[in-house]
């Protein structure tokens, strides 16, 4: 299993970004489409001044199935520089009409005046909050610092002779579990 990769991630989005559009119109073209979602998989944490990274990190998620928020992708209008009354209301909905959120971390992601609060709101919404650490190189593991730790982490992986990717839930390199199976309650188990 392996986590996601900072270069993998930019060559995503570079795949998903025509030449002559700007990463910021391929995503107005997609809040477009979005704009009927009712209920998303995850909410993406992130920090504001990752958004290459961030989006890699979306559409490989959609590439997976899922349904990804991001806030400055479906709510534009949000201030990422103060925190306000209105734009904590706006991302408690979002998170409300969330199943999971996954806080990625990155060399940015600490500077975050939203993440550790939106990280706090959904494991005592429901209990469904993991990290998705953005790694410089392959790596098998993940060991978050400070209170980061106490979290589960997603790698993607594929699941039995199927090679196709699947999120994976962990505890530690040999606890984890299915993605979709820990949306329904269930929890990562020892491995060996």
């Amino acid at each position: 299993m392996s986590l996601f990769i900072e270069s993998d991630l930019r060559q995503r989005a570079r795949a998903g970004t025509p030449v002559y559009k700007s990463a910021g119109g391929v995503l107005q073209e997609r809040l477009r489409v979005l704009a009927s979602v009712a209920e998303f998989d995850i909410f993406l944490s992130h920090s504001f001044t990752d958004q290459e990274l961030i989006l890699g990190i979306m559409m490989s998620l959609e590439d997976l199935g899922y349904k990804v928020y991001v806030d400055w992708v479906h709510d534009s209008q949000l201030s990422r520089d103060r925190v306000t009354t209105e734009t904590a209301q706006v991302l408690r909905k979002r998170m409300a009409m969330s199943k999971s959120l996954f806080f990625a971390t990155t060399a940015n992601s600490s500077a975050s005046k939203w993440m550790p609060w939106e990280l706090g709101f959904m494991d005592g919404r429901n209990g469904k909050a993991a990290i998705l650490p953005v790694a410089q190189q392959s790596t098998g593991s993940y060991a978050g610092q400070e209170y980061l730790g106490v979290y589960p982490y997603v790698q993607r992986a594929p699941a039995n002779d199927n090679p196709r990717q699947r999120l994976w839930i962990h505890r530690s390199p040999t606890n984890y579990i299915l993605f979709d199976q820990w949306l329904q309650g269930r929890e990562p188990t020892e491995r060996s």
